[in-house]
C-alpha cells in the first residue's frame, strides 16, 4: 500500500532571474499561465495528492505569495453581491480546500534548492516528504498523485527523457537496474553533468517524495554546482543507504521559469480551458 504524503513543500523563494525584467516587482510563482498563476497549480496539485499540510518556502521580499493565498471571503462575497457571480466562484475555487493548512517558512539567501529544503525542517509532519518545484508546470496528469500512488519507501523523483545536448541543463539518473512499470531503479544523481559526460538521458523533474532522512543529510551537505546546496547532492549521498527510484510521469511538463516554457505553457492551458468549455456547452 502507498505511504500518505502528508506534507508538501513548495519552494518559492528564488530571485527569477531567468525572467527579468518583470520579476523584479512580481514573484515568478505568480506569473500567469492564461487563466492561473503558476503558483495555482502548484497548490491543486499538493491538494490532489491529499497533502495535509503544505509548506511554501519564501524570501521575505516575496510577501506578495503569502497575499495571494490568504483568501478573503469578504471580497468573494461583495463580488457575488455586485453580480460578479462567474468571478466569484473563479476565486472560491482557488482556495485550498479546508483540510489542507498552509504554513510558510523563510529561506533568507538564495543557497539552493537543498538548503531551501532545510528551512522547512520544523514544519514538516512525521513521514515521507513531497516537493513541488512550481517552476515545472505538469499537465495532462497531477504528478504528485500518480507518484504517490506508486511510492513505496526510500527516495523517489520525476523523471522524464531528455535529448544529449540537454543532460548538462539538469540532474541526470545513473541506471542501476530495469524498470518496473513506471518505477526505475536507480544508483544516484549527476548534477548539471558536463556535456558528453551523462550517465544516461534520464533527466530529473520537479517532484519529489522523500524519505525524512533527507532532512539529515542536507545538514552535511556542502556547497555544489553554482556554489549552492544541492538536493540532488543530498540524494546523492542517501543512495548507499536509501532505496532511489526514478518515476516517469505520464504528464507534459513545462518550465514556467523561462518566457518560452510560460508562453507555450499558456498555449497549453488555453487550449484546455476552451475544450472543456466546449463539452459543457
Amino acid at each position: 500500500m502507498a505511504s500518505k504524503i502528508r506534507t508538501i513543500v513548495i519552494p518559492a523563494a528564488g530571485q527569477g532571474t531567468r525572467l527579468l525584467p518583470a520579476t523584479k516587482v512580481t514573484p515568478k510563482e505568480l506569473m500567469t499561465v492564461y487563466d492561473r498563476p503558476v503558483l495555482q497549480y502548484a497548490i491543486d496539485e499538493a491538494a490532489n495528492a491529499g497533502a495535509e499540510r503544505v509548506v511554501i518556502i519564501i524570501h521575505p521580499s516575496k510577501e506578495a505569495i503569502r497575499q495571494y493565498l490568504t483568501h478573503d471571503q469578504k471580497y468573494i462575497r461583495d463580488l457575488e453581491a455586485r453580480g460578479k457571480h462567474e468571478l466569484g466562484r473563479t476565486l472560491a475555487q482557488l482556495t485550498p480546500p479546508k483540510q489542507m493548512e498552509i504554513v510558510f517558512a523563510y529561506q533568507h539567501e538564495p543557497l539552493g534548492l537543498g538548503h531551501a529544503i532545510s528551512c522547512a525542517a520544523d514544519f514538516v509532519l512525521p513521514g515521507p516528504i513531497g516537493i513541488i518545484l512550481p517552476d515545472d508546470v505538469i499537465f495532462d496528469a497531477f504528478c504528485m498523485g500518480e507518484m504517490a500512488r506508486n511510492y513505496t519507501g526510500g527516495h523517489m523523483v520525476a523523471a522524464m527523457e531528455v535529448a544529449p545536448e540537454d543532460t548538462c541543463n539538469y540532474g541526470i539518473f545513473r541506471l542501476a537496474g530495469p524498470s518496473v512499470g513506471r518505477c526505475v531503479a536507480v544508483s544516484g544523481m549527476v548534477e548539471k553533468p558536463a556535456l558528453g559526460q551523462a550517465p544516461s538521458r534520464l533527466a530529473a523533474v520537479g517532484r519529489y517524495i522523500l524519505d525524512p532522512v533527507v532532512l539529515s543529510s542536507l545538514k552535511s551537505t556542502k556547497r555544489g554546482a553554482g556554489g549552492e546546496i544541492q538536493l540532488t547532492d543530498a540524494i546523492a549521498y542517501d543512495a548507499d543507504t536509501v532505496a532511489l527510484s526514478a518515476f516517469r510521469f505520464t504528464g507534459t511538463r513545462y518550465d514556467c521559469g523561462t518566457h518560452d516554457g510560460l508562453l507555450e505553457a499558456a498555449f497549453a492551458r488555453q487550449s484546455m480551458v476552451k475544450t472543456a468549455r466546449q463539452v459543457v456547452a
